[in-house]
């Protein structure tokens, strides 16, 4: 099966799925969504686009190879505007490739990539666009970032070629679990009860957030002190650094720690504080946990920790 057989319409239902950064998302959604809509309702293909508030959008394109190609091209070329415009008050004398990135199930990367890498330099050569398949899979997920560059046709193209793979050489192998990206990290503050996420100077109530907090309060069996720090250093995200201690005994550290430090290293992300564990002290039972950051990155590790340590406890007691 050629390309020529993808874009003329083999009767398959694709997705693809494209993972791109928040001002791009922006630009192909257009004003009030106008952008968007005229990729819709010419090209057929259903076009979803991952909620707001994150760095990286996933934008999602189902139906017929035709009315998917149609909307990558409108996409791709959207992107080639946006390149040309921002060149207008440039210095820069050359102009920049379009470059996307899309993302695709783990186990399909082997057939990518080919024996030795022969089918990447295959689709390399025979298109002309620069394709870089991620080593790593992205977090949380079973899938991989493939990050093309090139001129619109090449990556059109390109991305054909890809599809090729998928869907005759390399179906998915066991269950694909798709990357979902994390939203922004705005600082979260938890007072009163109730919880916040700081944006700008503005503390925005987050229902979802206080529910959890709450429950977390309730079941852990180390309560600790939610943090109102935030507040008074008059909700500056940035507000100087502070450090806060907790206790922890010895037979739960795993939980906050995780699988090769997966969890720990998950709440320092999302919290965007310095977690350090301290190690054994002889004849203690406890382990000693030092959290450095602001006031808000601090008070939400604390409510991340903690509701390690209630879903640990939920779980011995349901054993």
């Amino acid at each position: 099966m050629d390309t020529g057989v993808v874009e003329g319409g083999l009767n398959v239902t694709l997705t693809i799925r494209l993972l791109m950064h928040g001002k791009e998302v922006g630009s192909i959604i257009g004003k009030k969504g106008e952008s968007v809509k005229k990729m819709r309702e010419e090209s057929g293909a259903r076009i979803n686009i991952s909620e707001g508030n994150c760095p990286e959008r996933i934008i999602t394109l189902a139906g017929p190879t035709t009315a998917i190609f149609k909307a990558f091209s409108m996409i791709i070329e959207k992107l080639e505007e946006d390149i040309s415009s921002s060149m207008t008050n440039s210095t820069a004398t050359s102009k920049p490739p379009v470059t996307l990135r899309i993302v695709v199930p783990a186990s399909q990367c082997g057939s990518l990539i080919g024996k030795g890498g022969c089918k990447i330099k295959e689709i390399r050569e025979s298109t002309g666009a620069q394709v870089q398949v991620a080593g790593d899979m992205l977090p949380n997920s079973t899938e991989r970032a493939i990050t093309i560059a090139g001129t619109p046709q090449s990556i059109i193209e390109c991305v054909k070629q890809i599809c090729v793979v998928m869907l005759e050489v390399s179906p998915p192998k066991g269950v694909t679990i798709p990357y979902r990206p994390k939203p922004s990290g705005s600082p979260v503050i938890f007072a009163g009860g109730q919880a916040y996420a700081v944006q700008g100077q503005h503390a925005i109530p987050q229902p979802d957030l206080t529910k959890l907090h709450q429950l977390a309060m309730q079941q852990s069996p180390f309560p600790i002190a939610p943090s109102n720090q935030g507040f008074q250093a008059g909700l500056d995200a940035s507000a100087q650094t502070g450090s806060h201690e907790l206790t922890i005994p010895n037979d739960l550290i795993g939980c906050i720690i995780g699988r090769q430090g997966a969890k720990i290293n998950e709440i320092r992300q999302m919290s965007g504080a310095q977690i350090k564990i301290a190690n054994p002290v002889e004849g203690s039972s406890d382990r000693q946990v030092t959290i450095t950051g602001s006031p808000a990155s601090i008070s939400l590790a604390e409510y991340l920790i903690n509701a390690r340590l209630s879903s640990e406890a939920t779980g011995l007691a349901a054993n």
